[in-house]
Protein backbone atom coordinates (compact mmCIF):
# COMPACT_ATOMS: atom_id res chain seq x y z
CA UNK A 1 0.00 0.00 0.00
CA UNK A 2 1.34 3.42 -0.96
CA UNK A 3 0.35 6.97 -0.04
CA UNK A 4 -0.46 10.18 -1.96
CA UNK A 5 2.23 12.87 -1.90
CA UNK A 6 1.01 15.30 -4.61
CA UNK A 7 -2.25 16.12 -6.40
CA UNK A 8 -2.46 18.08 -9.70
CA UNK A 9 -5.96 17.76 -11.09
CA UNK A 10 -6.40 14.28 -12.61
CA UNK A 11 -2.69 13.49 -12.02
CA UNK A 12 -1.69 12.18 -8.61
CA UNK A 13 1.80 11.27 -7.36
CA UNK A 14 2.15 8.48 -4.81
CA UNK A 15 5.12 6.77 -3.22
CA UNK A 16 5.94 3.34 -1.83
CA UNK A 17 3.30 1.42 -3.82
CA UNK A 18 4.26 -2.21 -3.34
CA UNK A 19 4.56 -4.15 -6.62
CA UNK A 20 3.86 -1.05 -8.74
CA UNK A 21 4.26 -1.62 -12.50
CA UNK A 22 3.72 0.66 -15.49
CA UNK A 23 0.07 0.88 -16.61
CA UNK A 24 -1.23 -1.01 -13.56
CA UNK A 25 -4.69 0.03 -12.39
CA UNK A 26 -4.74 1.39 -8.83
CA UNK A 27 -7.44 2.45 -6.37
CA UNK A 28 -6.75 5.91 -4.94
CA UNK A 29 -7.90 7.34 -1.59
CA UNK A 30 -10.65 6.31 0.80
CA UNK A 31 -13.21 6.29 -2.03
CA UNK A 32 -11.10 3.91 -4.12
CA UNK A 33 -10.96 6.13 -7.22
CA UNK A 34 -9.80 4.27 -10.33
CA UNK A 35 -6.44 5.30 -11.78
CA UNK A 36 -3.57 4.05 -13.92
CA UNK A 37 0.18 4.31 -13.31
CA UNK A 38 1.71 6.23 -16.23
CA UNK A 39 5.19 6.99 -14.87
CA UNK A 40 7.55 5.45 -12.29
CA UNK A 41 10.62 7.28 -10.94
CA UNK A 42 12.38 5.60 -8.04
CA UNK A 43 9.76 4.87 -5.40
CA UNK A 44 7.34 7.48 -6.79
CA UNK A 45 4.51 6.60 -9.16
CA UNK A 46 2.53 9.10 -11.24
CA UNK A 47 -1.12 8.10 -11.55
CA UNK A 48 -3.69 9.19 -14.12
CA UNK A 49 -6.98 9.16 -12.19
CA UNK A 50 -10.14 8.42 -14.21
CA UNK A 51 -12.46 10.20 -11.79
CA UNK A 52 -12.78 13.62 -10.21
CA UNK A 53 -9.98 14.04 -7.65
CA UNK A 54 -11.74 16.75 -5.61
CA UNK A 55 -11.38 16.11 -1.88
CA UNK A 56 -8.31 13.88 -2.12
CA UNK A 57 -5.64 14.68 0.49
CA UNK A 58 -1.95 13.85 0.84
CA UNK A 59 -1.15 10.67 2.78
CA UNK A 60 -4.36 8.90 1.67
CA UNK A 61 -3.73 5.29 0.67
CA UNK A 62 -3.11 3.95 -2.83
CA UNK A 63 -3.52 0.22 -3.62
CA UNK A 64 -2.54 -1.53 -6.86
CA UNK A 65 -4.74 -4.16 -8.47
CA UNK A 66 -1.71 -5.75 -10.18
CA UNK A 67 -3.44 -5.64 -13.57
CA UNK A 68 -3.28 -3.06 -16.41
CA UNK A 69 -6.39 -1.20 -17.53
CA UNK A 70 -8.39 -4.01 -19.12
CA UNK A 71 -11.86 -4.67 -20.48
CA UNK A 72 -13.95 -7.77 -19.92
CA UNK A 73 -14.60 -9.49 -23.24
CA UNK A 74 -17.44 -11.99 -23.33
CA UNK A 75 -21.22 -12.41 -23.64
CA UNK A 76 -23.19 -9.44 -22.34
CA UNK A 77 -21.24 -6.49 -23.75
CA UNK A 78 -23.45 -6.23 -26.84
CA UNK A 79 -26.32 -3.69 -26.35
CA UNK A 80 -24.35 -2.14 -23.43
CA UNK A 81 -23.76 1.56 -22.81
CA UNK A 82 -20.41 2.12 -21.07
CA UNK A 83 -18.33 5.04 -19.94
CA UNK A 84 -14.66 5.35 -20.97
CA UNK A 85 -13.41 2.61 -18.61
CA UNK A 86 -16.22 0.07 -19.26
CA UNK A 87 -18.49 0.99 -16.37
CA UNK A 88 -22.11 0.26 -17.41
CA UNK A 89 -23.97 3.57 -17.27
CA UNK A 90 -27.42 1.99 -17.04
CA UNK A 91 -26.36 0.02 -13.94
CA UNK A 92 -24.80 3.13 -12.37
CA UNK A 93 -27.97 5.13 -12.96
CA UNK A 94 -30.24 2.48 -11.46
CA UNK A 95 -28.04 2.19 -8.36
CA UNK A 96 -26.82 5.76 -7.88
CA UNK A 97 -29.06 8.18 -9.81
CA UNK A 98 -28.29 10.48 -12.72
CA UNK A 99 -24.73 11.28 -11.62
CA UNK A 100 -21.81 8.85 -11.43
CA UNK A 101 -20.83 8.43 -7.80
CA UNK A 102 -17.06 8.46 -7.33
CA UNK A 103 -15.42 5.13 -6.57
CA UNK A 104 -18.37 3.21 -7.98
CA UNK A 105 -17.10 0.44 -10.26
CA UNK A 106 -19.87 -2.08 -11.03
CA UNK A 107 -19.19 -5.18 -13.12
CA UNK A 108 -19.14 -4.53 -16.90
CA UNK A 109 -21.75 -7.26 -17.48
CA UNK A 110 -24.41 -8.94 -15.36
CA UNK A 111 -22.37 -11.55 -13.48
CA UNK A 112 -25.51 -13.38 -12.33
CA UNK A 113 -26.96 -13.94 -15.80
CA UNK A 114 -26.70 -17.43 -17.27
CA UNK A 115 -25.74 -17.93 -20.93
CA UNK A 116 -26.45 -21.05 -22.99
CA UNK A 117 -23.03 -22.34 -24.15
CA UNK A 118 -22.73 -24.89 -26.98
CA UNK A 119 -19.21 -26.28 -27.47
CA UNK A 120 -17.84 -26.80 -31.00
CA UNK A 121 -14.65 -28.70 -30.03
CA UNK A 122 -14.06 -32.11 -28.47
CA UNK A 123 -11.87 -33.53 -25.71
CA UNK A 124 -8.30 -34.16 -26.87
CA UNK A 125 -8.43 -31.59 -29.67
CA UNK A 126 -5.30 -29.39 -30.01
CA UNK A 127 -6.10 -25.67 -29.90
CA UNK A 128 -4.24 -22.41 -30.44
CA UNK A 129 -4.98 -18.95 -29.11
CA UNK A 130 -7.89 -17.47 -31.08
CA UNK A 131 -9.54 -20.84 -31.81
CA UNK A 132 -13.32 -20.92 -31.28
CA UNK A 133 -14.35 -23.46 -28.63
CA UNK A 134 -18.09 -22.81 -28.59
CA UNK A 135 -20.96 -20.42 -29.19
CA UNK A 136 -23.40 -18.31 -27.18
CA UNK A 137 -26.38 -16.61 -28.84
CA UNK A 138 -25.81 -13.17 -27.28
CA UNK A 139 -28.54 -11.32 -29.21
CA UNK A 140 -30.79 -12.32 -32.11
CA UNK A 141 -28.26 -10.71 -34.50
CA UNK A 142 -24.90 -11.58 -32.91
CA UNK A 143 -23.57 -15.01 -32.03
CA UNK A 144 -20.76 -14.69 -29.49
CA UNK A 145 -18.01 -17.11 -30.49
CA UNK A 146 -16.11 -18.04 -27.34
CA UNK A 147 -12.38 -18.18 -28.10
CA UNK A 148 -9.18 -19.45 -26.49
CA UNK A 149 -7.44 -16.27 -25.22
CA UNK A 150 -4.39 -15.28 -27.33
CA UNK A 151 -1.11 -16.81 -26.18
CA UNK A 152 -2.57 -20.11 -24.93
CA UNK A 153 -1.91 -23.41 -26.74
CA UNK A 154 -2.66 -26.98 -25.74
CA UNK A 155 -5.03 -29.95 -25.77
CA UNK A 156 -8.61 -29.85 -24.53
CA UNK A 157 -8.87 -31.85 -21.30
CA UNK A 158 -12.57 -31.17 -20.78
CA UNK A 159 -15.32 -28.96 -22.19
CA UNK A 160 -18.88 -28.70 -20.90
CA UNK A 161 -22.19 -27.75 -22.46
CA UNK A 162 -24.87 -25.91 -20.50
CA UNK A 163 -25.70 -22.62 -18.81
CA UNK A 164 -22.84 -20.58 -17.39
CA UNK A 165 -22.20 -17.14 -15.91
CA UNK A 166 -19.72 -14.73 -17.52
CA UNK A 167 -16.68 -15.83 -15.47
CA UNK A 168 -17.61 -19.47 -15.01
CA UNK A 169 -15.17 -22.17 -16.13
CA UNK A 170 -16.38 -24.07 -19.20
CA UNK A 171 -13.38 -26.36 -19.62
CA UNK A 172 -9.64 -26.93 -19.21
CA UNK A 173 -6.66 -26.88 -21.60
CA UNK A 174 -3.47 -28.77 -20.91
CA UNK A 175 -0.54 -26.51 -21.84
CA UNK A 176 3.21 -26.97 -21.40
CA UNK A 177 2.91 -24.85 -18.26
CA UNK A 178 0.08 -26.93 -16.78
CA UNK A 179 -3.73 -26.83 -16.76
CA UNK A 180 -5.39 -23.57 -17.84
CA UNK A 181 -9.03 -22.75 -17.16
CA UNK A 182 -11.24 -21.79 -20.09
CA UNK A 183 -13.85 -19.25 -19.07
CA UNK A 184 -16.82 -17.81 -20.91
CA UNK A 185 -15.16 -14.37 -20.75
CA UNK A 186 -11.62 -13.05 -20.39
CA UNK A 187 -9.88 -9.72 -19.68
CA UNK A 188 -7.62 -7.95 -22.18
CA UNK A 189 -5.39 -4.85 -21.68
CA UNK A 190 -6.82 -1.98 -23.72
CA UNK A 191 -3.46 -0.51 -24.75
CA UNK A 192 -2.25 -3.81 -26.21
CA UNK A 193 -3.55 -4.62 -29.72
CA UNK A 194 -4.99 -8.12 -30.03
CA UNK A 195 -2.66 -10.15 -32.29
CA UNK A 196 -3.51 -11.17 -35.85
CA UNK A 197 -1.81 -13.58 -38.26
CA UNK A 198 -1.60 -11.00 -41.03
CA UNK A 199 -3.42 -8.17 -42.79
CA UNK A 200 -5.10 -8.49 -46.18
CA UNK A 201 -5.05 -5.87 -48.97
CA UNK A 202 -7.91 -3.34 -48.70
CA UNK A 203 -9.74 -4.53 -51.83
CA UNK A 204 -13.33 -4.98 -50.57
CA UNK A 205 -15.38 -1.78 -50.05
CA UNK A 206 -17.42 -1.01 -46.96
CA UNK A 207 -20.79 -0.37 -48.63
CA UNK A 208 -22.64 2.48 -46.91
CA UNK A 209 -25.53 3.22 -49.30
CA UNK A 210 -24.46 6.89 -49.34
CA UNK A 211 -23.81 7.89 -52.95
CA UNK A 212 -21.12 10.50 -52.35
CA UNK A 213 -19.18 7.97 -50.26
CA UNK A 214 -19.60 4.72 -52.20
CA UNK A 215 -19.15 6.18 -55.69
CA UNK A 216 -16.82 9.13 -55.14
CA UNK A 217 -14.84 8.51 -51.92
CA UNK A 218 -15.18 4.83 -50.94
CA UNK A 219 -13.56 3.24 -47.89
CA UNK A 220 -12.33 -0.37 -47.83
CA UNK A 221 -13.24 -2.81 -45.08
CA UNK A 222 -10.48 -2.45 -42.53
CA UNK A 223 -9.77 1.09 -43.73
CA UNK A 224 -9.31 4.38 -41.90
CA UNK A 225 -11.32 7.57 -42.43
CA UNK A 226 -10.91 11.13 -41.17
CA UNK A 227 -14.09 13.23 -41.07
CA UNK A 228 -13.05 16.78 -40.15
CA UNK A 229 -15.52 19.60 -40.04
CA UNK A 230 -16.53 22.63 -37.97
CA UNK A 231 -19.46 22.71 -35.56
CA UNK A 232 -22.76 22.17 -37.39
CA UNK A 233 -21.24 20.66 -40.54
CA UNK A 234 -22.92 17.27 -40.14
CA UNK A 235 -20.26 14.98 -38.61
CA UNK A 236 -22.79 13.27 -36.35
CA UNK A 237 -25.31 12.97 -39.22
CA UNK A 238 -22.71 11.11 -41.32
CA UNK A 239 -21.75 8.79 -38.47
CA UNK A 240 -25.41 8.02 -37.66
CA UNK A 241 -26.04 7.04 -41.29
CA UNK A 242 -22.94 4.86 -41.36
CA UNK A 243 -23.84 3.16 -38.09
CA UNK A 244 -27.25 2.30 -39.47
CA UNK A 245 -26.45 1.40 -43.08
CA UNK A 246 -22.76 0.43 -43.39
CA UNK A 247 -22.05 -3.12 -44.49
CA UNK A 248 -20.70 -4.15 -41.06
CA UNK A 249 -21.85 -6.81 -38.61
CA UNK A 250 -21.05 -4.88 -35.42
CA UNK A 251 -21.00 -1.15 -34.62
CA UNK A 252 -18.91 0.32 -31.79
CA UNK A 253 -19.73 4.00 -31.25
CA UNK A 254 -17.33 5.98 -29.04
CA UNK A 255 -18.60 9.40 -27.96
CA UNK A 256 -15.28 10.84 -26.89
CA UNK A 257 -15.56 14.20 -25.16
CA UNK A 258 -18.52 15.42 -27.19
CA UNK A 259 -21.17 17.72 -25.74
CA UNK A 260 -23.63 16.12 -23.37
CA UNK A 261 -26.67 16.96 -25.52
CA UNK A 262 -25.13 15.26 -28.61
CA UNK A 263 -24.31 12.12 -26.66
CA UNK A 264 -27.76 12.16 -25.05
CA UNK A 265 -29.33 12.23 -28.52
CA UNK A 266 -27.30 9.16 -29.51
CA UNK A 267 -28.14 7.31 -26.29
CA UNK A 268 -31.87 7.97 -26.76
CA UNK A 269 -32.13 7.46 -30.53
CA UNK A 270 -29.91 4.40 -31.04
CA UNK A 271 -32.09 2.08 -28.91
CA UNK A 272 -35.09 3.14 -31.05
CA UNK A 273 -33.40 2.61 -34.43
CA UNK A 274 -34.26 -0.49 -36.44
CA UNK A 275 -31.58 -2.51 -38.19
CA UNK A 276 -32.70 -2.29 -41.86
CA UNK A 277 -31.26 -5.69 -42.77
CA UNK A 278 -33.01 -7.71 -40.06
CA UNK A 279 -35.82 -5.52 -38.77
CA UNK A 280 -34.50 -5.96 -35.22
CA UNK A 281 -33.38 -3.07 -32.94
CA UNK A 282 -30.00 -1.70 -34.07
CA UNK A 283 -28.71 -1.91 -30.48
CA UNK A 284 -28.61 -5.72 -30.81
CA UNK A 285 -25.39 -5.31 -32.80
CA UNK A 286 -24.12 -2.09 -31.21
CA UNK A 287 -21.91 -1.15 -28.25
CA UNK A 288 -21.98 2.48 -27.10
CA UNK A 289 -19.18 4.14 -25.13
CA UNK A 290 -20.16 7.53 -23.78
CA UNK A 291 -17.63 9.97 -22.36
CA UNK A 292 -18.97 13.50 -22.57
CA UNK A 293 -17.06 16.75 -22.14
CA UNK A 294 -18.13 17.10 -18.49
CA UNK A 295 -16.84 13.64 -17.55
CA UNK A 296 -13.27 13.29 -16.22
CA UNK A 297 -10.65 14.14 -18.83
CA UNK A 298 -8.44 11.11 -18.13
CA UNK A 299 -11.30 8.67 -18.78
CA UNK A 300 -11.86 10.40 -22.12
CA UNK A 301 -8.32 9.45 -23.09
CA UNK A 302 -9.03 5.80 -22.16
CA UNK A 303 -12.38 5.61 -23.98
CA UNK A 304 -10.77 5.33 -27.45
CA UNK A 305 -8.71 2.32 -26.35
CA UNK A 306 -11.71 0.69 -24.68
CA UNK A 307 -13.69 1.03 -27.91
CA UNK A 308 -11.02 -0.32 -30.25
CA UNK A 309 -10.31 -3.30 -27.96
CA UNK A 310 -13.99 -4.29 -28.00
CA UNK A 311 -13.96 -3.86 -31.80
CA UNK A 312 -10.91 -6.16 -32.09
CA UNK A 313 -12.66 -8.78 -29.96
CA UNK A 314 -15.58 -9.03 -32.39
CA UNK A 315 -13.17 -8.90 -35.33
CA UNK A 316 -11.42 -11.98 -33.91
CA UNK A 317 -14.75 -13.83 -34.04
CA UNK A 318 -14.82 -13.20 -37.80
CA UNK A 319 -17.10 -10.16 -37.87
CA UNK A 320 -16.71 -6.93 -39.83
CA UNK A 321 -16.73 -4.10 -37.28
CA UNK A 322 -17.25 -0.36 -37.85
CA UNK A 323 -15.80 1.85 -35.10
CA UNK A 324 -17.08 5.44 -34.96
CA UNK A 325 -14.94 7.81 -32.85
CA UNK A 326 -16.59 11.18 -32.22
CA UNK A 327 -14.33 13.02 -31.89
CA UNK A 328 -10.59 12.45 -31.74
CA UNK A 329 -10.05 16.19 -31.25
CA UNK A 330 -11.52 15.91 -27.73
CA UNK A 331 -9.35 12.84 -27.11
CA UNK A 332 -6.28 14.85 -28.16
CA UNK A 333 -7.34 17.63 -25.79
CA UNK A 334 -7.33 15.06 -22.98
CA UNK A 335 -3.78 14.08 -23.98
CA UNK A 336 -2.83 17.77 -23.92
CA UNK A 337 -4.21 18.29 -20.41
CA UNK A 338 -2.54 15.19 -18.98
CA UNK A 339 0.74 16.13 -20.68
CA UNK A 340 0.52 19.61 -19.16
CA UNK A 341 -0.08 18.19 -15.68
CA UNK A 342 2.99 15.98 -16.15
CA UNK A 343 4.98 19.14 -17.03
CA UNK A 344 6.15 17.62 -20.33
CA UNK A 345 7.68 19.77 -23.07
CA UNK A 346 4.72 20.86 -25.27
CA UNK A 347 4.64 20.53 -29.04
CA UNK A 348 2.63 22.56 -31.54
CA UNK A 349 -0.32 24.49 -30.02
CA UNK A 350 0.37 22.91 -26.62
CA UNK A 351 -0.33 19.35 -27.72
CA UNK A 352 2.22 16.75 -26.58
CA UNK A 353 5.11 16.09 -28.94
CA UNK A 354 3.98 12.45 -29.24
CA UNK A 355 0.48 13.33 -30.54
CA UNK A 356 1.22 11.97 -34.03
CA UNK A 357 2.52 8.68 -32.62
CA UNK A 358 -0.56 8.22 -30.40
CA UNK A 359 -2.91 8.85 -33.33
CA UNK A 360 -0.94 6.45 -35.53
CA UNK A 361 -1.07 3.74 -32.83
CA UNK A 362 -4.85 4.08 -32.67
CA UNK A 363 -5.55 4.04 -36.43
CA UNK A 364 -3.06 1.19 -37.00
CA UNK A 365 -5.39 -1.07 -35.05
CA UNK A 366 -7.76 -0.98 -38.03
CA UNK A 367 -7.36 -3.55 -40.77
CA UNK A 368 -8.86 -6.40 -42.77
CA UNK A 369 -7.11 -9.24 -40.95
CA UNK A 370 -6.43 -12.95 -41.06
CA UNK A 371 -7.32 -14.00 -37.53
CA UNK A 372 -4.64 -15.69 -35.42
CA UNK A 373 -6.20 -19.13 -35.20
CA UNK A 374 -5.82 -22.64 -36.60
CA UNK A 375 -9.34 -22.16 -38.04
CA UNK A 376 -9.28 -20.11 -41.25
CA UNK A 377 -11.28 -16.92 -40.89
CA UNK A 378 -10.99 -13.19 -41.46
CA UNK A 379 -12.45 -10.12 -39.81
CA UNK A 380 -12.07 -6.38 -40.10
CA UNK A 381 -12.10 -3.20 -38.04
CA UNK A 382 -12.88 -0.02 -39.98
CA UNK A 383 -12.15 3.18 -38.03
CA UNK A 384 -14.10 6.33 -38.89
CA UNK A 385 -12.78 9.18 -36.78
CA UNK A 386 -14.49 12.55 -36.62
CA UNK A 387 -12.23 15.54 -36.05
CA UNK A 388 -13.52 18.88 -34.72
CA UNK A 389 -10.90 21.51 -35.63
CA UNK A 390 -11.58 24.95 -34.07
CA UNK A 391 -13.34 27.08 -36.66
CA UNK A 392 -13.00 24.30 -39.22
CA UNK A 393 -9.28 25.05 -39.69
CA UNK A 394 -7.76 21.70 -40.67
CA UNK A 395 -4.23 23.11 -40.56
CA UNK A 396 -4.24 22.54 -36.79
CA UNK A 397 -2.13 19.63 -35.37
CA UNK A 398 -4.87 17.03 -34.72
CA UNK A 399 -6.29 17.26 -38.25
CA UNK A 400 -2.86 17.22 -39.90
CA UNK A 401 -1.58 14.26 -37.87
CA UNK A 402 -4.83 12.39 -38.56
CA UNK A 403 -4.57 12.99 -42.32
CA UNK A 404 -1.04 11.55 -42.30
CA UNK A 405 -2.26 8.15 -41.07
CA UNK A 406 -5.75 7.85 -42.62
CA UNK A 407 -6.38 7.03 -46.28
CA UNK A 408 -9.83 8.60 -46.73
CA UNK A 409 -10.70 12.24 -46.16
CA UNK A 410 -14.36 13.27 -46.09
CA UNK A 411 -14.09 17.04 -45.81
CA UNK A 412 -17.34 18.35 -44.36
CA UNK A 413 -18.48 21.78 -45.49
CA UNK A 414 -20.60 23.94 -43.19
CA UNK A 415 -21.90 25.96 -46.18
CA UNK A 416 -23.31 22.76 -47.73
CA UNK A 417 -24.97 21.87 -44.41
CA UNK A 418 -26.50 25.35 -44.21
CA UNK A 419 -27.96 24.83 -47.71
CA UNK A 420 -29.41 21.51 -46.45
CA UNK A 421 -27.16 19.55 -48.79
CA UNK A 422 -26.53 16.26 -46.96
CA UNK A 423 -24.26 14.38 -46.69
CA UNK A 424 -22.31 17.67 -46.59
CA UNK A 425 -19.08 16.14 -47.94
CA UNK A 426 -17.23 18.61 -50.17
CA UNK A 427 -16.45 16.80 -53.44
CA UNK A 428 -13.58 19.17 -54.32
CA UNK A 429 -11.55 18.79 -51.11
CA UNK A 430 -12.29 15.14 -50.20
CA UNK A 431 -10.35 12.13 -51.45
CA UNK A 432 -9.99 8.36 -51.10
CA UNK A 433 -6.68 6.55 -51.52
CA UNK A 434 -8.50 3.21 -51.75
CA UNK A 435 -9.81 3.88 -55.28
CA UNK A 436 -6.97 2.01 -56.99
CA UNK A 437 -7.44 -1.14 -54.88
CA UNK A 438 -11.25 -1.04 -55.14
CA UNK A 439 -11.42 -0.30 -58.87
CA UNK A 440 -11.38 -3.98 -59.91
CA UNK A 441 -14.06 -4.88 -57.34
CA UNK A 442 -16.44 -2.22 -58.67
CA UNK A 443 -15.73 -3.21 -62.27
CA UNK A 444 -16.52 -6.85 -61.49
CA UNK A 445 -19.47 -6.43 -59.12
CA UNK A 446 -21.17 -3.25 -60.42
CA UNK A 447 -20.15 -2.34 -63.98
CA UNK A 448 -17.00 -2.36 -66.14
CA UNK A 449 -17.75 1.32 -66.82
CA UNK A 450 -17.92 2.28 -63.13
CA UNK A 451 -14.54 4.04 -63.00
CA UNK A 452 -15.09 5.76 -66.35
CA UNK A 453 -18.42 7.23 -65.15
CA UNK A 454 -16.89 8.30 -61.83
CA UNK A 455 -13.88 9.98 -63.49
CA UNK A 456 -16.10 11.86 -65.98
CA UNK A 457 -18.32 13.11 -63.13
CA UNK A 458 -15.34 14.39 -61.12
CA UNK A 459 -13.99 16.14 -64.21
CA UNK A 460 -17.32 17.94 -64.71
CA UNK A 461 -17.48 19.04 -61.05
CA UNK A 462 -13.93 20.40 -61.18
CA UNK A 463 -14.70 22.30 -64.40
CA UNK A 464 -17.80 23.73 -62.74
CA UNK A 465 -15.66 25.14 -59.93
CA UNK A 466 -13.45 26.96 -62.45
CA UNK A 467 -16.42 28.24 -64.50
CA UNK A 468 -18.25 29.56 -61.43
CA UNK A 469 -15.38 31.97 -60.80
CA UNK A 470 -15.65 33.21 -64.39
CA UNK A 471 -19.45 33.46 -64.14
CA UNK A 472 -19.14 35.63 -61.03
CA UNK A 473 -16.98 38.05 -63.00
CA UNK A 474 -18.82 38.27 -66.33
CA UNK A 475 -22.26 36.91 -65.40
CA UNK A 476 -23.90 33.61 -66.31
CA UNK A 477 -25.62 34.99 -69.42
CA UNK A 478 -22.28 36.03 -70.94
CA UNK A 479 -20.96 32.44 -70.92
CA UNK A 480 -20.98 30.50 -74.19
CA UNK A 481 -23.51 27.65 -74.48
CA UNK A 482 -20.89 24.89 -74.16
CA UNK A 483 -19.81 26.27 -70.78
CA UNK A 484 -23.43 26.66 -69.67
CA UNK A 485 -23.84 22.98 -70.56
CA UNK A 486 -21.03 22.02 -68.12
CA UNK A 487 -22.70 24.03 -65.33
CA UNK A 488 -26.05 22.40 -66.14
CA UNK A 489 -24.65 18.84 -65.89
CA UNK A 490 -22.70 19.68 -62.72
CA UNK A 491 -25.88 21.01 -61.09
CA UNK A 492 -27.63 17.76 -62.00
CA UNK A 493 -24.78 15.71 -60.42
CA UNK A 494 -24.98 17.82 -57.26
CA UNK A 495 -28.75 17.92 -56.84
CA UNK A 496 -29.88 14.65 -58.44
CA UNK A 497 -27.02 12.42 -57.31
CA UNK A 498 -24.83 13.76 -54.48
CA UNK A 499 -27.68 15.15 -52.38
CA UNK A 500 -29.43 12.45 -50.37
CA UNK A 501 -32.22 12.52 -47.81
CA UNK A 502 -31.81 10.49 -44.61
CA UNK A 503 -35.54 10.94 -43.89
CA UNK A 504 -36.80 9.43 -47.16
CA UNK A 505 -37.32 5.69 -46.73
CA UNK A 506 -36.18 5.01 -50.31
CA UNK A 507 -33.43 7.60 -50.68
CA UNK A 508 -31.81 7.02 -47.27
CA UNK A 509 -30.02 3.94 -48.67
CA UNK A 510 -28.98 3.64 -52.32
CA UNK A 511 -27.67 0.25 -53.57
CA UNK A 512 -24.53 0.27 -55.73
CA UNK A 513 -26.30 -0.74 -58.94
CA UNK A 514 -28.78 2.11 -58.54
CA UNK A 515 -25.92 4.53 -57.82
CA UNK A 516 -24.20 3.54 -61.05
CA UNK A 517 -27.36 3.81 -63.19
CA UNK A 518 -28.24 7.23 -61.72
CA UNK A 519 -24.80 8.64 -62.50
CA UNK A 520 -24.63 6.92 -65.90
CA UNK A 521 -27.96 8.54 -66.87
CA UNK A 522 -26.50 11.98 -66.07
CA UNK A 523 -23.34 11.24 -68.10
CA UNK A 524 -25.47 10.11 -71.05
CA UNK A 525 -27.43 13.37 -70.73
CA UNK A 526 -24.07 15.19 -70.89
CA UNK A 527 -23.18 13.45 -74.18
CA UNK A 528 -26.59 14.22 -75.72
CA UNK A 529 -26.58 17.84 -74.55
CA UNK A 530 -23.09 18.40 -75.99
CA UNK A 531 -24.38 17.08 -79.33
CA UNK A 532 -27.48 19.32 -79.15
CA UNK A 533 -25.43 22.43 -78.26
CA UNK A 534 -23.10 21.75 -81.21
CA UNK A 535 -26.23 21.86 -83.45
CA UNK A 536 -27.29 25.26 -82.12
CA UNK A 537 -29.73 24.27 -79.34
CA UNK A 538 -29.55 26.49 -76.23
CA UNK A 539 -29.28 25.12 -72.70
CA UNK A 540 -32.49 26.92 -71.68
CA UNK A 541 -34.35 24.93 -74.37
CA UNK A 542 -32.88 21.65 -73.12
CA UNK A 543 -33.71 22.43 -69.48
CA UNK A 544 -37.42 22.66 -70.33
CA UNK A 545 -37.64 19.12 -71.75
CA UNK A 546 -39.98 16.73 -69.83
CA UNK A 547 -37.35 14.02 -69.16
CA UNK A 548 -35.54 16.39 -66.73
CA UNK A 549 -38.25 15.89 -64.11
CA UNK A 550 -38.03 12.12 -64.54
CA UNK A 551 -34.26 12.30 -64.00
CA UNK A 552 -34.66 14.30 -60.79
CA UNK A 553 -37.11 11.68 -59.47
CA UNK A 554 -34.70 8.78 -60.07
CA UNK A 555 -33.62 8.83 -56.41
CA UNK A 556 -37.21 8.08 -55.33
CA UNK A 557 -37.43 4.88 -57.41
CA UNK A 558 -37.45 1.58 -55.48
CA UNK A 559 -34.62 -0.81 -56.25
CA UNK A 560 -36.72 -3.49 -57.94
CA UNK A 561 -37.92 -0.91 -60.50
CA UNK A 562 -34.53 0.71 -61.18
CA UNK A 563 -33.54 -1.13 -64.37
CA UNK A 564 -36.87 -0.48 -66.13
CA UNK A 565 -36.88 3.15 -64.99
CA UNK A 566 -33.33 3.66 -66.29
CA UNK A 567 -34.09 2.19 -69.71
CA UNK A 568 -37.27 4.24 -70.00
CA UNK A 569 -35.42 7.42 -68.95
CA UNK A 570 -32.61 6.93 -71.49
CA UNK A 571 -35.13 6.32 -74.28
CA UNK A 572 -37.10 9.47 -73.42
CA UNK A 573 -33.87 11.48 -73.10
CA UNK A 574 -32.62 10.41 -76.55
CA UNK A 575 -36.04 10.89 -78.14
CA UNK A 576 -36.63 14.40 -76.74
CA UNK A 577 -33.10 15.78 -77.32
CA UNK A 578 -32.71 14.36 -80.84
CA UNK A 579 -36.26 15.46 -81.60
CA UNK A 580 -35.42 19.04 -80.60
CA UNK A 581 -32.29 18.92 -82.80
CA UNK A 582 -34.34 17.69 -85.79
CA UNK A 583 -36.87 20.50 -85.27
CA UNK A 584 -34.02 23.00 -85.42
Amino acid sequence: MGKIVRIAGPVVTAEDIQGAKMYDVVRVGELGLVGEIIRIEGNKSTIQVYEDTSGLRPNEKVDTTGRPLSVLLGPGIMKSIYDGIQRPLDVIRSSGGDFIRRGLYPDPVDMNKYWEFVPTVKKGQHLLGGDIVGKVQETSLIENRVMVPPGIEGDIVSIEEGKFKALDTIGYISTKNGLVELKLSHYWPVRQPRPVKGKLPPNIPLITGQRVIDTFFPVAKGGTVAVPGPFGSGKTVVQHQLAKWADSDVVVYVGCGERGNEMTEILTTFPELTDPKSGRPLMERTVLIANTSNMPVAAREASIYTGVTIAEYFRDMGYDVALMADSTSRWAEALREISGRLEEMPGEEGYPAYLGRKLAEFYERAGNSIIQSSQERRGSVTIIGAVSPPGGDISEPVSQNTLRVTRVFWGLDASLAQRRHFPSINWLTSYSLYLTELRNWFAEKVSPRWYEVYAKSMEILQKESELQEVAQLVGYDALPENEKEVLDIARSIREDFLQQSAFDEVDTYCPLRKQYLMLDAIIKMDELEKYAVSKGITISELQSLPFREKLSRFKEVKYDQVEDYYNSLINEMQKEITGRVEQK
